[in-house]
């Protein structure tokens, strides 16, 4: 009995040295949780304090009798403050994890009580099951270093603007429809000039405030228009002054194959493989959403389509590049596995198969990325930019 009992005691990963500590973040102020592995204390803080949290911290180590060096492991939630209190945290020597939110388990009675208070709590008794031997307990997040976080808002940008853009041009032909005046191209150099020629179906000119509306909106779309001309040329600088970048290089390794262009390529690596290690395939795919999630239970049996968690960006831009594929490298073995299987099926069946296509092509552009493989039957077409 005393044998197992020292075993016991000596497998305790709560022990007195090693403060846990959980953040519960929101704008105005921030709810700590404090423990050692026995009572909880909670603390409030003014959001983005660090004086109060350190005196926080310095609190909790004299409130629990922590003397010397002290083991301090936390955590936060994944959201809007982003990665800044990860790498401050690490700074001070704290180990630091930053969990997927959407990985966190919760009470699923229709009505739970839900307070920052009883979120902080709850993350902190995670914690210490996480550090304890439950590793599968929830999703951390992998942070990036600042490089490449940073990389990441040129195509981001460029996304934000093309939406706008959009916007302008359907509120432009919008504005003018009313009028039962049709236009396709807004963004051309002459629009204004046209629009003194456009009449009403009495053959009256525009209205004077209708006419500056839309001549403001213009200068707005006219505006983001050279945004996007200069962010894609600042694109185009950096793919060939910045070519010995390890990032660099992979964007015009991927821009080799016939029907990937520069818009995909960048995406690709900044957001996946430019930062990112894998273990495997099923690792990869898990991050981009597009694994499968089964339901079986009892006699219950279904498939419940893929998971659609991860990067949805990567998600989005490789169910489009699976498309572009089959279209640009029919050839290839990925493409001829669409056409037999589901090529003959119903628009539902190919809907279905450009799913599995866009996980495959995933894993293949990630070997050929890596480790040089080529897929199977495609066309490389060395170009320089």
């Amino acid at each position: 009995m005393e044998n197992i009992q020292r075993t016991l005691r000596n497998q305790d990963s709560t022990t007195p040295d090693t403060l846990y500590m959980a953040i519960e973040l929101s704008h105005t102020e921030w709810k700590l949780a404090f423990s050692t592995g026995e009572t909880i204390r909670t603390v409030t803080v003014d959001a983005r304090d660090l004086d109060q949290l350190q005196k926080a911290i310095n609190g909790s180590k004299s409130r629990f009798k922590l003397g010397g060096e002290v083991r301090i492991r936390s955590c936060y939630e994944a959201g809007r403050d982003g990665f800044w209190l990860h790498r401050y945290l690490l700074s001070c020597g704290i180990e630091n994890n930053v969990v997927d939110s959407a990985s966190i388990e919760v009470n699923r009675r229709k009505r739970r009580a839900k307070t920052d208070r009883i979120d902080a709590r709850k993350l902190l008794t995670m914690l210490m099951r996480y550090h304890g031997g439950e590793r599968l307990l929830w999703s951390v997040v992998h942070v990036p270093n600042m490089e490449d976080e940073d990389g990441r808002h040129l195509h981001r940008e460029l996304e934000a603007l093309n939406k706008e853009r959009t916007m302008h041009r359907s509120r432009i032909k919008a504005l003018l429809i009313q009028q039962g005046i049709a236009v396709t191209n807004p963004s051309s150099r002459t629009f204004l000039l046209d629009l003194d020629s456009f009449r009403t179906w009495d053959g009256k000119e525009l209205p004077v405030d209708l006419k500056s509306r839309i001549i403001r909106e213009h200068g707005r779309l006219r505006l983001v228009e050279e945004q996007i001309y200069a962010l894609k040329k600042e694109r185009e600088r950096r793919l060939v002054e910045d070519a010995d970048n390890p990032s660099m290089r992979k964007v015009s390794q991927l821009m080799a194959l016939r029907g990937i262009g520069i818009n995909s390529s960048w995406k690709f690596v900044r957001e996946l493989f430019g930062w990112r290690d894998f273990r495997d395939r099923r690792e990869l795919g898990s991050l981009a959403g597009l694994t499968p999630t089964p339901y079986d239970s009892g006699g219950s049996q279904r498939d419940q389509g893929i998971s659609k968690a991860g990067n949805k960006r990567i998600r989005t831009l490789a169910v489009e590049m699976a498309w572009v594929w089959i279209r640009f490298q029919p050839q290839s073995k990925l493409s001829e596995w669409f056409m037999q299987r589901f090529a003959g099926g119903g628009s539902r069946m190919r809907r279905i198969g450009i799913v599995a296509v866009a996980r495959k092509l995933l894993i293949a552009l990630w070997r050929y990325v890596e480790y040089g493989v080529i897929p199977e039957g495609a066309i490389v077409e060395p170009r320089a930019y």
